[in-house]
């Protein structure tokens, strides 16, 4: 046998099992995580202005801060520039608006109520209503506004 045999040739690879196997890969791949949770941010940042409710207003602007929302949905009321009142999307008559909010308040567990109002009705409105809302049990009412309205006082808009 002239020439010498060498074991474990192959061309100047290794075999890292006894069988020719291939490792076991010991890291996780983060990809596909990523382009999932980069999916799901957008489908969330464009429905959620959408969840938001639809009674369409022009709500007057101001220049004061955002105010910080709770857990719970918030309950909003709103009024149209014609004077009518709606609890979230549904239209109620001016008549059963103490009732249904007085109902509504037995299971809710905050009293906080946004009550959206359109620019152009008269400011009685807007008191005879939270008048309505105080005499349901509600008596921590917020005023919704746009942000970047008429500043008052000099100082400037944030």
């Amino acid at each position: 046998m002239g020439a010498g045999v060498i074991k474990g040739g192959g061309g100047g690879r290794r075999r890292r099992g006894s069988r020719g196997k291939a490792a076991v890969m010991s890291e996780i791949n983060v990809t596909p995580f990523v382009d999932v949770m980069l999916v799901l941010l957008i489908i969330f940042m464009v429905a959620a202005p959408l969840l938001t409710v639809g009674v369409p207003l022009e709500l007057p602007k101001t220049a004061a801060q955002a105010v910080a929302t709770e857990q719970e949905e918030p309950l909003t009321i709103s009024v149209q520039d014609d004077g009518s009142i709606s609890i979230q999307n549904t239209p109620v008559a001016e008549g059963e608006l103490i009732d249904r909010l007085r109902a509504i308040a037995t299971e809710r567990t905050s009293d906080k109520l946004f009550l959206r109002a359109d620019g152009r009705i008269p400011y009685e409105r807007v008191v005879q209503v939270m008048g309505a809302l105080n005499s349901a049990g509600f008596t921590n009412i917020t005023l919704v506004t746009d942000a970047g309205g008429p500043n008052f006082g000099g100082q400037a808009a944030n």
